[in-house]
């Protein structure tokens, strides 16, 4: 991901390893399609329509009400409904995403947010159906906004690089973990609250950027599954390229040793050769576990030029 924000979103689907941006670009783009559709709606007169389309992107509480529309569960983690409710999840989503792109890749940071969102709505369900407090709202609850995947992303970047300081306007230099620490302390505190719902999302997702994160550590990635689906559906609709096999006689050289050894592998053409996928994947559970000052410098060449295709 090198360039200007602005087109890096603007290429977003043009590229590949820029998750991040992939992320934001769909938040945004719902957020806006769905505001002209208030608007159209709301001045022909049928906003109850509108109301009830709402809904069906919206994540309900009632598990009966879930069985009527599974796709909820993912379509509500992209959809906002006010300016400053996308704003500030979107610029949380994009600074601390930014470390979690540069430590982890852009793979990993999509199954952060997946996850995040995921683990925020079971969450926010289990507790929904289990609490007395929630009784006589689960029928009518719904819930909006990628606050649970960005928690998720803000708490796994600060579980990966705790000491990587941010500088806030009037606050000055601080660590990202007391970010991520007084941003759950607020959502916990606001559990029992106007938006209990949304706040419960939050503790979903935090707990799952941590937990990532460390089984991560451990070498197991909680989202190779994600990866595994994102993978097939991607080999459906891409294009094969058309591949020409030709056969050459083979010619023969007489070669003399070289007196002075290479430092480096170059292809015949004299470049060094591209790193392999599963390189790239090695390079970044080193990152995990070692962080990226213990890649060695031919590894740190490699996943820069892996970054820029």
């Amino acid at each position: 991901m090198y360039g200007g924000f602005l087109l890096n979103l603007r290429n977003a689907f043009k590229q590949n390893n820029n998750s991040l941006y992939k992320i934001l670009a769909i938040n945004i783009l719902v957020f806006f399609a769905m505001l002209l559709v208030r608007v159209f709606f709301t001045f022909s007169g049928a906003g109850t329509l509108y109301q009830s389309f709402r809904s069906l992107l919206m994540m309900p509480a009632d598990i009966s009400q879930i069985l009527t529309q599974p796709w909820s569960i993912l379509t509500y983690m992209f959809f906002h409904e006010g300016l400053f409710h996308i704003l500030f999840n979107m610029l949380f989503l994009y600074w601390f995403g930014l470390l979690l792109h540069e430590y982890l890749g852009s793979r990993k940071l999509a199954n952060i947010y997946i996850l995040g969102g995921l683990a925020g709505a079971l969450l926010y369900v289990v507790m929904y159906n289990i609490s007395p407090y929630f009784s006589e709202v689960v029928s009518s609850s719904r819930m909006l906004g990628a606050s649970a995947g960005v928690y998720a992303i803000v708490v796994a970047a600060a579980t990966l690089s705790p000491n990587t300081t941010f500088f806030l306007l009037l606050l000055g230099p601080v660590k990202i973990k007391y970010i991520a620490i007084f941003y759950v302390l607020i959502a916990f505190v606001n559990s029992a609250g106007e938006n209990a719902g949304g706040e419960l999302a939050h503790l979903g997702g935090a707990a799952l950027g941590f937990i990532y994160v460390y089984q991560l550590q451990k070498g197991r990635d909680l989202g190779a599954w994600i990866q595994a689906i994102g993978n097939f559906f991607v080999n459906i609709f891409e294009k094969k390229p058309s591949v020409k096999v030709t056969y050459r006689k083979k010619k023969s050289y007489t070669t003399t040793p070289d007196p002075t050894p290479s430092k480096s592998v170059k292809s015949t053409s004299g470049k060094v050769e591209d790193a392999t996928q599963e390189e790239i994947d090695f390079i970044l559970d080193k990152i995990a576990d070692k962080g990226y000052d213990a890649l060695s410098k031919e590894e740190k060449r490699k996943l820069f030029e892996f970054s820029k295709k």
